[in-house]
């Protein structure tokens, strides 16, 4: 979480306000996986972003975020892949966009494959074709597009955090693939 913002519609909180709020309400995220098709719609690439952890420790990491007060899933889908993957990735998000798989997170690691350990979350992740140029933005210190192979074999190792993988492997057996 960056500094605070001031917005004023009320959508976000200060860093006071989340660290109250994480500590009593899980907290809404999306989990996306970007992926690169052909003309035919198969899925030819997954893109990856490297991360840096609080711990110093660099991974492999999806699109994350949270979803705002009073913001729709799809406009939140949008947002996340804009902020980490720039404004010209054109991402083709459907009209009522549907999970492939729901997320909680918990601080307490083991309760699920999912941990996080700032808060309780449930993230709903999504499937998210992109058709424009991609660059890693934030506080991403790359963007690698994976074969689904090559994406499957990664998210069998530890290089992915915080159950990254596991919403990974869900997310290519979703696409059709062998897991």
């Amino acid at each position: 979480m960056g500094r605070m913002d001031t917005d004023t519609t009320g959508a976000w909180l200060s860093r006071d306000e989340l660290r109250d709020a994480r500590e009593r309400l899980p907290i809404l995220y999306v989990d996306l996986v970007p992926v690169r098709v052909d003309e035919r719609s198969t899925v030819t690439s997954i893109g990856l972003l490297l991360r840096a952890t609080s711990e110093g420790a660099i991974r492999r990491e999806l699109v994350s975020g949270r979803v705002l007060y009073h913001e729709r899933i799809r406009d939140a889908i949008m947002r996340h892949i804009e902020k980490d993957l720039g404004p010209m990735a054109l991402p083709q998000v459907p009209l009522a966009p549907q999970p492939f798989a729901i997320a909680e997170y918990f601080p307490t690691p083991g309760v699920t494959p999912f941990h996080d350990p700032r808060q309780h979350a449930v993230s709903m992740a999504h499937v998210v074709v992109v058709m424009g140029d991609c660059a890693p933005s934030q506080d991403a210190l790359d963007l690698a597009w994976l074969s689904p192979q090559e994406a499957m074999d990664l998210a069998r190792t530890d290089e992915m955090s915080g159950g990254h993988g596991v919403l990974l492997r869900q997310a290519l057996a979703h696409l059709g693939f062998a897991v």
